[in-house]
């Protein structure tokens, strides 16, 4: 059985934001506005993912 994934992509940018939310950002893998990264759906990165979730867009799958 796979793991679920979420695909995360960088909305905003993270210029302007708190360290913590920025850090947060980089932790899933994303450094560029409109990238998009496949992440493994673990509380960690549900975490990371609530923190900057004004910035997020979300797609499971």
């Amino acid at each position: 059985m796979a793991a679920k994934q979420l695909k995360v992509t960088l909305k905003k940018s993270t210029h302007g934001q708190l360290a913590n939310i920025a850090q947060s950002v980089r932790g899933l893998g994303l450094r560029k506005r409109h990238q998009t990264v496949t992440v493994a759906d673990t509380p960690e990165n549900r975490g990371l993912i609530r923190t900057a979730r004004h910035l997020l867009a979300v797609v499971e799958g």
